[in-house]
């Protein structure tokens, strides 16, 4: 009895506290326990909806036309927070500069989609299906990479793929049951009817039209499971000793994964997204709109990470938006819709303190169309590695359909 209580001191029970332990939560603990050790890692997807700036969020200060291209919104070299002597983050993302220099942060340049679309919702679908330039992908990408992993199916949990929102979203939509989640506290599953939530009558038609033993034998045990997370009081989660979120909807989504995963509850994949870097007007430079987005993305990121302790190490976090910005600022102060961008990676088992990806340049006769950073890396090359190397996805073809990727074109990030 004394080893059991030890074992579920460190699982999903610790957060309940109570001393009657139901058989069916052993085995869904063991379960997870046993998923964990196999992959190592949970991979935490965030993307940047509108197109985020990476002109401006990781600068090429030495280039010359790049202040020539941006007059007013410009980072001055003396201003940017240098990391290799070409490039420096934008200095409202001091928060993640440490992370980068202990190693835990990549940085991916000059990548995007190889569709030269500028409509925000053609991009964001491709880049979340991981086919660009197909419309009619009926999955996304993180779903199809989720059923690629080498896993034995009876080690999977009800909270495999969950997404912090109203919905699940594209990126986690396929075959592989998702959880979609606003909020925690407000996460039940005590019947059906107006009632009960959303997502919880939701999750249980999933649950209950699944032919999967796991998930229909055993679904009410799932349920229960879910209520026993309820009582695990998510109203007052405490992050750990000296973090602190930001107070917006972007960092209660990531101290909310923070939570399940220190719950222990069979998560692999989580996602969650962040809106509003559409700038087209009164960008700014180092304060402004673009500013504010930045300082609130670092900070809850940094506060995740810290949050998450020595679990961090087993951890690959991945940002992504739909294209960049163009390189030449708009007649209003802001940028239009661009091509190459930015991708973040962090974890304990990246390489980071390093910019990857071959730097195309910012001269008239390099920019993309004659008016935006070309792009070098294709999104997918950057997402199956993570996949690959997190979440144990070895049949790529599987997960990016007619990408032909292999290990041998990966950055070696991971």
């Amino acid at each position: 009895m004394s080893s059991r209580r030890a074992f579920l001191k460190n699982g999903a029970l610790a957060l309940v506290g109570t001393a009657t332990v139901p058989s069916f939560l052993v085995r869904s603990v063991l379960a997870e326990q046993a998923a964990a050790h196999a992959t190592g890692k949970k991979l935490v997807v965030l993307f940047q909806r509108g197109a985020a700036d990476g002109l401006n969020i990781v600068v090429p200060y030495r280039e010359k036309n790049y202040y020539t291209l941006r007059p007013s919104i410009a980072i001055q070299p003396g201003e940017v927070l240098d990391l290799d002597g070409q490039f420096g983050l934008h200095p409202a993302m001091a928060p993640l500069l440490p992370l980068y220099q202990q190693g835990h942060l990549a940085v991916v340049h000059a990548v995007g989609s190889p569709d030269v679309t500028r409509s925000h919702f053609d991009a964001q679908d491709y880049m979340e299906s991981g086919t660009p330039g197909v419309k009619g992908t009926q999955d996304g990408w993180l779903n199809r990479a989720l059923q690629a992993e080498r896993m034995d199916p009876k080690l999977a949990t009800a909270f495999r793929a969950v997404a912090l929102g109203t919905q699940v979203p594209r990126t986690l939509q396929g075959r592989l049951p998702a959880v979609a989640v606003s909020n925690l506290q407000d996460f039940s599953v005590g019947g059906r009817g107006p009632s009960a939530s959303a997502a919880s009558n939701a999750f249980q038609a999933m649950y209950a039209g699944t032919r999967d033993q796991i998930l229909s034998g055993e679904g009410q045990e799932t349920f229960e499971a879910v209520r026993m997370l309820k009582a695990a009081d998510p109203a007052h989660y405490q992050p750990a000793p000296g973090v602190v979120y930001p107070g917006t909807p972007f960092a209660n989504s990531l101290k909310q994964i923070a939570q399940l995963l220190k719950a222990n509850l069979g998560v692999e994949a989580a996602f969650a997204d962040i809106g509003d870097w559409d700038t087209h007007q009164a960008q700014g430079a180092t304060q402004g709109r673009l500013a504010n987005r930045l300082r609130e993305f670092s900070q809850a990121i940094a506060a995740f990470w810290q949050d998450m302790g020595q679990d961090a190490e087993h951890i690959t976090l991945v940002t992504m938006s739909e294209f960049g910005r163009t390189a030449r600022q708009n007649g209003t102060g802001g940028t239009d819709h661009g091509h190459g961008n930015v991708m973040f990676v962090l974890g304990g088992g990246v390489r980071g303190g390093k910019v990857y990806g071959r730097w195309p340049g910012l001269e008239d006769a390099q920019l993309n169309e004659g008016r935006d950073l070309a792009v070098t890396t294709d999104f997918r090359q950057v997402l199956a590695e993570a996949a690959y190397s997190t979440l144990g996805a070895r049949n790529l073809d599987a997960v990016f359909p007619g990408a032909t990727l292999t290990p041998a074109e990966f950055l070696r990030f991971a």
